[in-house]
């Protein structure tokens, strides 16, 4: 009994030691001098970052939507609802979109399909106000519309348009500013993903010269400036390709050169002109039918440059009409149907010669004529 607790006096001795021992192998060595509680480091205040700490890109972006958001405005337009209880006709927003303003004088540019339809039209600012608007005119085969608010020119912010010869490039900034969802005055960025796409557009005609792009563009947007890195207006939101209805990163928009062309026309004159050279056409379904390639001539108008080229149009035959010319090739352009012809002619003035290139029975043959302005939409 005396040895079993001698042998577990000694081994509790004996762990204490050991105890001891590791404690004064692990502890630091002692110092002659006092020695001072080390300070846990204080986070610095945080403060907002400052301009100079963001990146150039970030700076740019900045810069660009505080200069540009106000020209942006918000487009809603109205139409009549009828209750089918109380048979009353009230006024109802029924779209919106976006738009920009264009000059000092009033003039708000947006989306034709953005304002088809509407009984009435009205334009939100960047401050909030809401002013009625009237459409002054728009073409649908560009999907360009222009409407007018009198809302005063210290209220107003128009867009800057590039100098004279300004080209685009793939892989330049892109920032698009619009309305999506009706969230007002969003930004998004990306770069031009390519040039000169031929979309079709809401007039069902194919709008040449797209600008598409990976900013992001939903419903809502449409309407709104696209923008180089300098803020000025490269092109206006359109459309999107999306399976789902919303931004996959392919949007698409008006270039500013064709949104320039159709707004001083309807500013200036008020009304959107078409080039032609005095020829009435075949419908493209019935001349596919009929197994023509081209642009067949339906009549020709008296006293046109057409008529003074000896152009002859549909004519009646023995067993029915006997088609006549077929335009093929206008300047360097084949044409194989109305939207080609179309493309062909828009970008020239009245006044300006073409050659165009016909087919008749079977033949080619040439003709040199004089633009001229033969219609209004």
């Amino acid at each position: 009994m005396a040895s079993w607790v001698r042998s577990v006096t000694l081994g509790i001795v004996l762990g204490v030691l050991s105890v001891g021992a590791w404690e004064a192998s692990s502890a630091p060595p002692r110092s002659s001098s006092p020695t001072v509680a080390a300070v846990a480091p204080v986070d610095p205040p945080v403060h907002p970052p400052s301009r100079e700490s963001r990146t150039e890109d970030e700076r740019n972006s900045v810069d660009v939507f505080r200069a540009m958001a106000p020209a942006t405005v918000f487009v809603t337009q109205n139409q009549l609802v009828l209750d089918r209880y109380s048979l009353r006709a009230t006024e109802v927003a029924t779209g919106t979109g976006s738009g920009f303003v264009w000059d000092a004088q009033g003039h708000v540019v947006t989306n034709y399909h953005v304002i088809d339809g509407a009984r009435s039209l009205s334009v939100t600012l960047q401050d909030q106000s809401v002013w009625p608007a009237t459409l002054i005119g728009g073409d649908p085969m560009k999907d360009v519309a222009v409407l007018h608010i009198d809302a005063p020119a210290s209220q107003l912010v128009p867009v800057v348009l590039p100098p004279a010869g300004y080209e685009l490039e793939v892989g330049q900034k892109t920032l698009a500013i619009g309305n999506p969802f009706g969230l007002d005055h969003t930004l998004t960025t990306g770069v031009i993903s390519a040039l000169g796409r031929e979309i079709v557009g809401y007039g069902n005609v194919t709008i040449k010269g797209m600008i598409q792009t990976d900013a992001s563009i939903n419903p809502g947007n449409s309407g709104g400036p696209l923008l180089d890195s300098s803020g000025r207006l490269i092109g206006m939101n359109s459309m999107i390709y999306s399976q789902a209805g919303q931004s996959a990163g392919i949007g698409f928009a008006v270039p500013y050169t064709i949104v320039q062309r159709v707004v001083d026309q309807i500013v200036n004159n008020g009304e959107v002109t078409r080039i032609g050279i005095g020829v009435d056409l075949v419908d493209d379904r019935i001349a596919r039918r009929a197994g023509i390639d081209g642009v067949a001539i339906l009549k020709v108008r008296p006293g046109t440059p057409a008529e003074k080229a000896g152009i002859t149009g549909l004519r009646a035959g023995v067993r029915g009409a006997v088609v006549g010319d077929v335009i093929v090739r206008v300047g360097e352009v084949d044409i194989h149907d109305f939207d080609d012809f179309y493309n062909a002619l828009d970008p020239h003035r009245p006044g300006e010669h073409v050659e165009v290139v016909l087919v008749r029975d079977g033949k080619e043959w040439s003709a040199h004529l004089d633009l001229i302005a033969v219609g209004v939409d």
